[in-house]
């Protein structure tokens, strides 16, 4: 483990300081503060909306380059950097370097820190070898490393102050997601849904490391942490409400990871994330509803139990993971004020649910495309009341083993994957990325072995019968269920997107654009072509009274897996690689951060 330690600046060290005494408090605080990006997903919403309005519709085709800064590592880069005071802290890919840089003398890097992981981790990494970025708070900088190991770094200097293993390498296990601190713990998830793990959700303590509680995702009731108060769709999961979904003991290995994002409600006291796809991806292998993969989840933090749960996808036939965000928001639905959450759903349909009490409202598609289901049952006295109706040409249970279905809307990677979307309390519209993707998809039989992959399905991926563009970018309504606007994208939309107050939203592409659209309109007001395609997330910060924009470049993750990894049989990157083959005309691999201001007046 190498570090370079320099002296760091004086007003964030005030920061740091007082963040430590309070931690919670302090970093709730901080959020407030739009000038600078404290956490991952910008505050505890996961609006990813700033109140900056510098940069607005009016001047935003004057964005020009004001710095830029090489990680020294290839392959994807997602997630985007932190912000704090005179600080930023930027996250590489595997090996996971994180960098601190002291933006006010002149980009100087203060502090960096390169983990020294065993390379074969790489391997089980399902879907290249991306991070979604670091957490802030009681004077730390928490990173979950490819190999699971969460690290705990003193914020002033990259020094260790306490590292804990989270999962299982060589079973599987891996670290992907960016961690969120809450209170005194902080929350990090598993992947490893494509290895058969038995994911879960952790709380770990920010002073010492101790594991808090562990919630898993599928498995008895005292691993899962539910109890007799535990809801979905107001009524009593009951006891056993996992084990009874699973035959024999398939739980043990039966997936449901927990790589998306996490956000919080400090009034209602609830954490809110999502659940995985259940392992195999043969549904023929694992029938019953493999409860409680595919789940957005609302846990207390303070005790991980659950108050209330929603599986979006019973029986999951085509990996449809529900890991994506939880916006939340608070909004007037019939003339009466809602605590919101809204979710875009692997599997096409965009959800609006009550956050406090986990009622379903809205449920519709937000790509017209998606053809497996044709909508959610919204009756509530019905018995099939909030499960999607599966289409039978679309079943590949149905269908069964070794027979290819083919046409199925959206393909394994969604109608969105983690790219997250933004939302703007301005025009009370989400800004959503998305994939405009098709497969065909042939499962087969597949026997477990720990650490090897447990799959058992082969998947081919291409646009919409008669359609050539891969992506939209799209402004949709959570109270109706419909879409406002809709920009085409030739490839998918695998960045993450943000609104701010100047009302613009800002999103990048695959080949390396970032661009600039109005946000009632969705004109395209600028675009800039970065050294490399863009799967980060778009962040906004103000630093010595000026606004800047700032995003990774790097092309990779599961769309740019081909590039990344150098893989060429098109049915490699569990389907990915044919179907954006032609991305490797248009940009090549990378690793910069780009940072955008307004020319001088």
């Amino acid at each position: 483990m190498r570090k370079l330690l320099y002296a760091t600046s004086l007003g964030a060290m005030a920061v740091f300081a007082a963040g430590a005494a309070t931690a919670n408090d302090e970093l709730h605080k901080m959020t407030q503060n739009p000038k600078d990006w404290v956490m991952p997903t910008g505050d505890y919403t996961n609006q990813r909306y700033s109140k900056l309005n510098q940069i607005n519709a009016s001047n935003v085709g004057k964005l020009q380059v004001a710095w830029t800064f090489s990680t020294g590592v290839l392959r994807g880069h997602e997630g985007g950097p932190l912000i704090i005071g005179n600080m930023m802290y930027v996250h590489t890919p595997f090996p996971n370097k994180v960098y601190a840089i002291d933006l006010s003398k002149d980009n100087q890097i203060v502090w960096k820190y390169e983990p020294k992981q065993d390379p074969n981790v790489i391997p089980v990494m399902c879907c290249d070898t991306v991070n979604r970025g670091v957490a802030y708070g009681d004077g730390k900088i928490f990173l979950h490393q490819a190999d699971t190991t969460l690290v705990a770094l003193d914020a002033k200097t990259g020094k260790v102050e306490w590292s804990v293993k989270n999962g299982d390498p060589s079973k599987g296990s891996t670290g992907t997601s960016a961690p969120m601190v809450v209170k005194d713990k902080v929350l990090i998830g598993i992947s490893g849904g494509e290895f058969g793990v038995q994911a879960h959700m952790s709380a770990y303590d920010t002073k010492t490391g101790k594991l808090v509680w562990r919630g898993f995702s599928e498995g008895p009731d005292d691993q899962i942490l539910v109890d007799d108060k535990t809801t979905e769709l107001g009524k009593p999961v009951g006891k056993d409400s996992s084990l009874k979904t699973w035959q024999g003991d398939q739980w043990k290995i039966g997936g449901g990871a927990t790589w998306g994002w996490i956000s919080y409600d400090p009034e209602l006291n609830l954490v809110y994330y999502g659940s995985g796809n259940p392992s195999t991806w043969n549904p023929k292998q694992r029938p019953g509803d493999n409860k409680w993969s595919m789940t957005i989840w609302a846990r207390n933090p303070d005790t991980g139990v659950a108050k209330w749960v929603y599986q979006m996808t019973p029986h999951d036939e085509w990996d449809y993971d529900g890991i994506n965000e939880m916006i939340l928001s608070d909004q007037s639905i019939d003339g009466k004020a809602r605590k919101l959450l809204t979710h875009f759903d692997r599997n096409g349909l965009g959800y609006t649910l009550d956050r406090a009490t986990g009622e379903l409202l809205v449920a519709e598609k937000y790509d017209p495309k998606v053809n497996w289901t044709s909508g959610v049952d919204m009756k509530k006295d019905s018995p099939t009341y909030g499960r999607p109706k599966v289409l039978d040409a679309a079943s590949t249970d149905k269908a069964g083993e070794d027979v290819n279905v083919k046409g199925i809307c959206p393909a394994a990677l969604g109608s969105k994957d983690e790219q997250p979307a933004a939302y703007s309390p301005d025009t009370q519209l989400f800004y959503v990325p998305t994939n405009h993707v098709c497969m065909d998809y042939e499962p087969f039989k597949v026997s477990y072995t720990a650490g090897q992959p447990y799959v058992g399905a082969t998947l081919s991926m291409y646009p919409p019968p008669g359609e050539t563009n891969m992506g939209n970018f799209i402004a949709w309504d959570g109270k109706t269920g419909k879409i406002v606007w809709s920009n085409k994208e030739q490839f998918s939309v695998w960045s993450g997107a943000l609104a701010t107050a100047g009302g613009v939203v800002f999103y990048g592409t695959l080949e390396g654009y970032l661009k600039a659209v109005d946000a009632k309109t969705g004109k395209e007001l600028y675009k800039f072509k970065t050294p490399s395609g863009i799967i980060g997330n778009v962040t906004t910060y103000e630093n010595n009274g000026k606004q800047y924009v700032a995003v990774l470049s790097g092309v990779g993750g599961w769309a740019g897996i081909g590039l990344a990894a150098g893989l060429t049989d098109p049915t490699a990157g569990l389907g990915a690689v044919g179907g954006y083959a032609a991305l490797s005309n248009y940009t090549a691999l990378g690793g910069t951060l780009t940072v955008f201001s307004l020319p001088q007046q």
